[in-house]
C-alpha cells in the first residue's frame, strides 16, 4: 500500500458571511437563491468565494507597473478567461472590469440559467431536475452537474442527451407502458 501524506489540497470552496443575521444581506440572498434556483445560500458563497479570488488577483495586478512582465502575462490570461466564460466581453479588456464583476454575472453562466433561458425547461426548478437526471448535454459530453460554466463558444450547443427521452432517446418507463397498454387494447377489439 502506497504512503499516505499528511498534507493534502483540501480547502474549502465557500466562506460564510462575516455577519451571520444582515437583514439586508438575508433578504438579498433568498432572492437569488429563487431568481436561480439554487439549493442552498452555500451555492451563492462558493460562487461569491470565487469571485472574492479573482478581484484579489486582479487587484495585485494592479499594484504592479504597467510594463511588468508579470502584469501583462498573467493580466492577460485572466482578461482571456473571464472572456471566455462569458464574464466580461470583447470590449471590456481592462483589469479595471474585473472589478466591476458581480455574482449575479457568475449565477447567469451556469448550466441550470441557461438550459432554463434556452426554454428546454419550464422553470429554473425543473432546469435543475432535468440536467441532474442527465438529461442535457453540452456538445457531445453530458452534464449532471447544475453549477457548470458554460464557455461562450459552449452556449450554443446545450441540448438534450442522445439517451434522454425528451431528445431523440427511447421513451421513458411510463410512456413504454402506456404504449404497450394502447397496443393490448387494440388486439382485443
Amino acid at each position: 500500500m502506497g504512503k499516505v501524506s499528511a498534507r493534502r489540497n483540501c480547502s474549502k470552496v465557500f466562506s460564510t458571511p462575516r455577519r451571520p443575521y444582515d437583514k439586508e444581506r438575508l433578504d438579498q440572498e433568498l432572492k437569488r437563491c429563487g431568481e436561480y434556483g439554487l439549493r442552498c445560500k452555500r451555492e451563492m458563497w462558493r460562487m461569491m468565494l470565487v469571485l472574492a479570488k479573482i478581484r484579489k488577483a486582479a487587484r495585485e495586478l494592479l499594484t504592479l507597473d504597467e510594463k511588468d512582465p508579470k502584469r501583462i502575462f498573467e493580466g492577460q490570461a485572466l482578461l482571456r478567461r473571464m472572456v471566455r466564460y462569458g464574464l466580461l466581453t470583447e470590449d471590456e479588456q481592462s483589469l479595471d472590469f474585473i472589478l466591476q464583476l458581480t455574482t449575479q454575472r457568475f449565477l447567469e453562466r451556469r448550466l441550470q440559467t441557461k438550459v432554463f433561458k434556452q426554454g428546454l425547461a419550464k422553470s429554473i426548478h425543473h432546469a435543475r431536475v432535468l440536467i441532474r437526471q442527465r438529461h442535457i448535454r453540452v456538445g457531445k459530453r453530458l452534464v449532471n452537474v447544475p453549477s457548470f460554466m458554460v464557455r461562450t463558444d459552449a452556449e450554443k450547443h446545450i441540448d438534450f442527451a442522445f439517451t434522454s427521452p425528451f431528445g431523440q432517446g427511447r421513451p421513458g418507463r411510463v410512456a413504454r407502458k402506456r404504449a404497450k397498454a394502447a397496443g393490448g387494447d387494440e388486439e382485443e377489439e
